[in-house]
């Protein structure tokens, strides 16, 4: 024996005619929008200096981009030269005497030739310190380590002072490296991982 319908409902206890949706949930049978993107989102994340190329190791020391030129470089060179082995070379030229076939060599060359070499060693402690030494200093450039960007310390500075001679042979080819290296790097440079940089 069937029962009359109840109201609201369906007397056939179908589901919902053609065309007619039960509830849904929000947005429920339509197309899913995608979820909104964070900014920048599917793009390589920049760090501030965006479009500049990035050198290996240097990102981890917050060195920039920018290395010094030869020729600065050299003027540094020059007045620092200039500025240690002014005295000890008067020093060292007066202290010799050449009486025809004999040479002799007095107590002052030596005096200058330790003046000489306190000199490269004070100039290794600044450059290991703070990366400058009066010509650099001149010059705006400074030495870091090219791994941190900071000074290299005083032991790797005097290592570097040490090897300086590479860079004489051949024929002072280490030298010019800077002119055609990627870094402007001078062979003793490569060897203890010293990068010249211009200082802000």
């Amino acid at each position: 024996m069937s029962h009359p319908p109840q109201p609201g409902q369906n007397p056939y206890g179908q589901q919902p005619g053609y065309g007619q949706q039960p509830p849904q949930q929000p947005g429920y049978g339509y197309p899913q929008q995608p979820p909104q993107q964070q900014p920048g989102y599917g793009y390589p994340q920049q760090q501030p200096g965006y479009g500049y190329p990035q050198q290996g190791g240097v990102p981890h020391g917050g060195v920039p981009n920018a290395y010094a030129g030869w020729g600065s470089r050299l003027v540094a060179r020059i007045v620092d030269g200039l500025i240690i082995a002014v005295v000890p070379v008067i020093l060292m030229t007066t202290a010799i005497e050449v009486n025809g076939e004999t040479v002799t060599i007095g107590p002052m060359y030596y005096i200058g030739l330790l003046l000489l070499l306190a000199g490269g060693f004070f100039f290794a402690y600044l450059v290991g310190t703070t990366g400058q030494t009066p010509g650099r200093k001149m010059v705006n450039i400074q030495v870091v380590k090219e791994s941190t960007g900071q000074p290299m310390g005083f032991g790797v500075a005097i290592a570097r002072f040490l090897l300086d001679f590479i860079n004489a042979l051949p024929c002072y080819v280490g030298y010019l490296w800077p002119l055609w290296d990627a870094k402007k790097q001078t062979l003793t440079d490569k060897i203890v991982g010293s990068i010249v940089i211009r200082k802000d």
